[in-house]
């Protein structure tokens, strides 16, 4: 009776995890954006894709090392074009290393929303673990509330793994945060690409190490699987 039991109280979590990527994202969450990357001159325009986070996205391997070309926005862009080959799109990286989600609120109308997103991806886990759950889910909110209103699509990143913390543990600071911004997704209806989730799952069966630049940095393999996962979003009828 536990193990059964402990199977439904898995299954049920497994649900609740995965529906907003699930749901969101293969029930056509970026149709409209997909619609434009269609189109051809003279009737296109430019679709503008903006990276806000920490180190990761902004492309720092083995620290001071900057691979921006080898980063998950960038292999990103080149998914798409190999794709949408008529779509002009502009990828914008507005993370900075070492940055936070409170300090990444604080400029997010300035230099954010001023580059229009059309979609916007956020990744600040990594580093909110100096915050705690309360204070980053008061900034990741404002900044969720804020590219809502102004018409953009927002897909949430979980966080990509830190050696120093066990990946596989419910109780490790990461997966809390994890599960807070796969809540976070669903309440506002909007995108989400579980890294956290997809790593956990290659930590089960080989050693996650070898998708790491340094404990806490992604090498460019680690950063193939994230941008993968992102390009569900804009694939789905291609498959």
């Amino acid at each position: 009776m536990k193990i059964r039991l402990k199977v439904i109280v898995f299954i049920a979590f497994a649900i609740q995890s995965a529906y907003a990527q699930t749901d969101m994202g293969k029930m056509d969450y970026l149709r409209d954006v997909t619609s434009e990357l269609r189109k051809e001159w003279p009737n296109n325009r430019t679709i503008n894709l903006v990276f806000h986070g920490h180190s990761v996205p902004s492309g720092y391997f083995k620290t001071p090392n900057v691979n921006t070309l080898e980063a998950y926005p960038y292999v990103t862009l080149k998914n798409i074009k190999r794709v949408y080959t008529s779509a002009v799109v502009n990828v914008i990286t507005t993370s900075i290393g070492g940055e936070q989600s409170e300090q990444g609120e604080k400029r997010f109308t300035e230099e954010v929303l001023v580059h229009r997103p059309d979609v916007l991806f956020i990744d600040y886990a990594l580093n909110d673990r100096s915050l705690g759950l309360e204070r980053a889910k008061i900034a990741w909110e404002k900044m969720i509330l804020q590219a809502k209103a102004y018409g953009t699509k927002v897909i949430l990143m979980t966080p990509t793994p830190d050696v120093k913390e066990d990946i596989l543990s419910p109780k490790s600071e990461l997966s809390r945060h994890s599960q807070q911004i796969r809540d976070l997704a669903k309440k506002h209806e909007i995108g989400l690409v579980d890294s956290y989730r997809l790593f956990q799952k290659i930590a089960e069966k080989e050693d996650i190490k070898t998708y790491m630049a340094q404990s806490n940095h992604i090498n460019e393999k680690g950063h193939r699987v994230v941008a993968d996962a992102i390009f569900d979003f804009f694939s789905e009828d291609y498959k």
